[in-house]
């Protein structure tokens, strides 16, 4: 480029009537001055545009995300920095694939510590309770008037810390999931929130869906669990929309939860809350996770997946 531009100056130097005497005047010094400044002023524009990839590759280099993938460089430029860019694209594919499957990994080993330690909930200290409590009943059939308000209250108190112990266990491994399917283990979710006296709930739910992949379907599962606590706990939302079904033209499930609460209003939202963990499980079977909010307009959840 630098050359053509040398050249391209060399050769109107010496086609213009232009002539530079000894010593050189005023009108040759402004004429020489004017034609340094446009091969200069062309310089800087040609190599401008050809390192315009360059800075696309920086400012991609700043904001990618391997917990969003698809995101690529465009090559369009000189021959040596398409090399780069093509370059660049293909560490993506690498570093995106690699992190998916650890990804992977690491959802299947959360899975896998969750299912235990509900088993073991339900196994031994939901046994171990209901133990407590058909103790207490015999006490309180035995017991003298005296003590037997003390029972009672015991008994209720056991009672409580049965329930609670089963509805984490149920939280840790939802087996409505594994009996009945996605569909309805998404609406036992939604009774579920509901009668916590939280927001109300509209329901979507194509229920006739085929099953999907135990991994699939738990991941979104676990994406709809989230985003129901998240909009819960911290969206002060009168109303949740929950939505399911394939795409048959493109052979998707989507999973929309939208809310009118307050929004995403601080940048700590985004990764906050549990987001960065709905990401991985998103990543981990290859789906998109994408929201949408703004301050005192509410958020939407979107989740797609591969059937």
């Amino acid at each position: 480029m630098n050359a053509s531009l040398v050249t391209v100056a060399v050769i109107l130097l010496a086609i213009t009537p232009l002539t530079v005497s000894d010593p050189v005047t005023a009108r040759q010094l402004s004429v020489l001055a004017l034609g340094l400044g446009c091969l200069l002023v062309a310089n800087f524009l040609l190599l401008r545009m050809s390192l315009l990839p360059l800075q696309r590759l920086r400012h991609l280099m700043d904001r990618i995300d391997l917990l969003q993938p698809g995101e690529r460089l465009e090559v369009a430029g000189a021959r040596e920095l398409n090399a780069v860019s093509s370059a660049f694209n293909r560490m993506l594919i690498r570093l995106e694939r690699e992190r998916q499957l650890s990804s992977s990994r690491a959802v299947g080993r959360e899975e896998e510590q969750r299912r235990r330690l509900a088993s073991e909930l339900h196994d031994q200290v939901g046994q171990g309770l209901t133990a407590v409590l058909l103790q207490l009943k015999s006490a309180i059939a035995e017991s003298p008037s005296p003590v037997r308000p003390e029972l009672l209250e015991a008994q209720r108190i056991t009672r409580e810390n049965l329930e609670e112990v089963r509805r984490i266990a149920r939280r840790l491994r939802p087996a409505a999931l594994d009996d009945l399917g996605l569909p309805y283990a998404l609406l036992a979710l939604a009774d579920a929130v509901a009668e916590q006296d939280g927001p109300e709930i509209v329901r979507h739910v194509d229920t006739s869906m085929a099953r999907l992949p135990e991994e699939v379907e738990l991941a979104i599962y676990r994406v709809a669990q989230e985003a129901l606590t998240n909009v819960t706990r911290h969206a002060g939302a009168s109303t949740i929309n929950i939505a399911l079904g394939a795409e048959a033209s493109s052979d998707q499930v989507t999973l929309v939860v939208d809310d009118d609460g307050r929004g995403m209003i601080y940048v700590a939202d985004v990764e906050g809350g549990g987001i960065r963990g709905m990401r991985e499980r998103a990543l981990a079977v290859g789906g998109r996770l994408s929201f949408s909010s703004r301050p005192g307009g509410g958020t939407r959840v979107m989740l797609t997946v591969p059937a």
